[in-house]
C-alpha cells in the first residue's frame, strides 16, 4: 500500500502543472466554442423570425385559405404557418386604428392571410425570391409580402462576420494551446531526461521508453478535459436554480456533448503527441546536450 501511495504521489508531483495548465486552456476552449453555439443558435432564431405574408383574394373564402395553409405546412421552407381569417383581420384593424371597417363600408373588405415563418436554411434574399414566385402562382394568392432586402442581406452579411470571426479565433487558440501544451509538457519531461539517459545506456528501446511517458501525459490530458467538461457543466446545470438565465436556452446538451468530447479528446491527443515529441528530443540527445 505504501509503495502504491508513493507511485500516486509521484504522478500528481509530475503532472499537477500540466493538469492545471491545460484545464485553463481546455476552458477557455470550451468557451469559445460555446459562444459560437450561441451565436449560431441566436443567429437561426433571427433567420427564424423572418416572414412571408401570403394575402389571398377578396373571394377567397377562409376554408380555402385555411386548406391552402394546411398544404403550405409541409413546404421544406416552411417552420409555421398560420391563418388570419377575414374576422380576425377585422378585429385586429379595428383593435389597432379604433376604425370599423365593416360599419364603414357594410361589408368586410379585407382579407383573409397566411403568414409563414421561414426555417434558417432558406431565410436568404435569394430563396425567399423563388418561395415568393412559388406563392404567388398558386391559385387564389392576389399578392405575397416579403422582407425588405437590404434588411436581409445586412443581416446575413454581419452574421457571417460574426461567424469568421469566431472560426478565426478558434483556430488561433488551437494553434495557442497546442504550444502551450507542448512547452508544459517538455518541461515535465525535461525534469526526466537523465532518466530517459540512463535507460538508454542499459538497452531500453525508444518505444520502451517512450510509451510510458506519453501514456502518463494521455492520463495527464484525459483528467484535464474531464475537469474542464465539469468547471462548465456545473455552472450550465445550475445557472436557473441561482436566479441566472438558463444556459441551456443557448446551448443545449445534446450541442455541449460534442465540445465535452472535443475538450476530453484535444487534451489527451495535444498532451499525447507533445509527449512523443518531447520524449523523442530527448531520445536523440547525447549526456553532454542534457546540461543544455
Amino acid at each position: 500500500m505504501k509503495g502504491i501511495k508513493e507511485v500516486k504521489l509521484s504522478y500528481w508531483a509530475h503532472h499537477l502543472t500540466t493538469i492545471i495548465s491545460v484545464t485553463l486552456v481546455l476552458l477557455l476552449m470550451g468557451i469559445i466554442a460555446l459562444v459560437w453555439i450561441s451565436a449560431d443558435t441566436e443567429t437561426r432564431r433571427l433567420k427564424e423570425r423572418i416572414e412571408i405574408s401570403v394575402i389571398m383574394g377578396d373571394s377567397i373564402p377562409d376554408q380555402a385559405t385555411r386548406e391552402l395553409a394546411g398544404k403550405l405546412k409541409s413546404a421544406p421552407y416552411a417552420r409555421t404557418v398560420s391563418v388570419i381569417t377575414r374576422q380576425e383581420a377585422l378585429d385586429n384593424w379595428t383593435r389597432d386604428t379604433g376604425e370599423n371597417l365593416e360599419e364603414l363600408f357594410g361589408v368586410n373588405p379585407l382579407s383573409p392571410e397566411i403568414t409563414i415563418s421561414l426555417r434558417a436554411d432558406h431565410a436568404s434574399q435569394g430563396r425567399i425570391s423563388v418561395i415568393s414566385k412559388e406563392l404567388s402562382a398558386m391559385p387564389g394568392v392576389e399578392s405575397v409580402s416579403q422582407p425588405d432586402s437590404a434588411m436581409l442581406e445586412a443581416m446575413n452579411d454581419n452574421l457571417g462576420r460574426l461567424t469568421l470571426i469566431l472560426g478565426v479565433i478558434a483556430v488561433i487558440m488551437l494553434v495557442i494551446s497546442f504550444v502551450l501544451i507542448n512547452n508544459t509538457v517538455h518541461l515535465t519531461i525535461h525534469s526526466r531526461r537523465f532518466l530517459i539517459h540512463t535507460m538508454k545506456l542499459v538497452g531500453a528501446t525508444n518505444g520502451f521508453i517512450r510509451r510510458p511517458i506519453v501514456l502518463d501525459n494521455m492520463l495527464a490530458g484525459l483528467l484535464a478535459g474531464l475537469i474542464a467538461t465539469a468547471i462548465i457543466a456545473i455552472p450550465m446545470a445550475g445557472s436557473r436554480e441561482v436566479g441566472l438565465p438558463d444556459m441551456s436556452d443557448y446551448v443545449t446538451w445534446v450541442q455541449f456533448a460534442p465540445v465535452a468530447g472535443g475538450m476530453i479528446l484535444t487534451g489527451a491527443l495535444l498532451c499525447s503527441i507533445a509527449a512523443w515529441c518531447s520524449a523523442t528530443v530527448y531520445l536523440r540527445k547525447d549526456y553532454d546536450s542534457l546540461f543544455h
